[in-house]
C-alpha cells in the first residue's frame, strides 16, 4: 500500500503534526481548510461566500498535486461557525459541485481556529480506476 502526504506548509501542520492531504491508493483526504493564504491571511474576512470559494479553491490545488480533480470528490465536511450564513456557504459550494453532487455535511461549531474564519472545509476523493 503506498501512502504519500502533501503538505501547504501553514505553522499549523508542523505544530500539530497533520498532513494538507494524504492518498493512500486511490483514496485522497484532504484535511479540514481554511481561507488562508500561504502568508497567512485571512482571504474574504466577514464574507462566508468569499471564504468558502477560496477554499474551494485550495481544495482543488492540493487535489491536482494528488493526481485527482473535483470530480472525484464524494464527500465534503463545512464546519461554520454561523449557521445563519447557510445560504452563502451553500451558494459557493453548490457553483463547485453542482455537477458533481457529492455527500456533504454542514454543522455549525462555536469558533476557529483563528478569529475573523467562518468555515473549516475537509474533502475525501476517490480516483476512479
Amino acid at each position: 500500500m503506498q501512502r504519500t502526504n502533501f503538505s501547504s506548509g501553514t505553522k499549523w501542520e508542523e505544530a500539530v503534526a497533520y498532513s494538507r492531504a494524504v492518498r493512500v491508493e486511490n483514496v485522497i483526504e484532504v484535511s479540514g481548510t481554511v481561507a488562508v493564504d500561504e502568508k497567512q491571511n485571512i482571504i474574504g474576512e466577514g464574507d462566508p461566500y468569499l471564504q468558502t470559494k477560496f477554499i474551494l479553491q485550495k481544495i482543488e490545488a492540493v487535489l491536482k498535486e494528488a493526481g485527482a480533480e473535483l470530480k472525484d470528490v464524494v464527500r465534503t465536511r463545512m464546519f461554520v461557525t454561523d449557521i445563519k450564513n447557510w445560504e452563502e456557504h451553500g451558494r459557493a459550494h453548490g457553483e463547485v459541485f453542482k455537477d458533481i453532487m457529492p455527500c456533504t455535511t454542514m454543522v455549525e461549531i462555536s469558533s476557529l481556529i483563528t478569529k475573523g474564519l467562518l468555515i473549516e472545509i475537509e474533502a475525501t476523493a476517490i480516483i476512479a480506476n
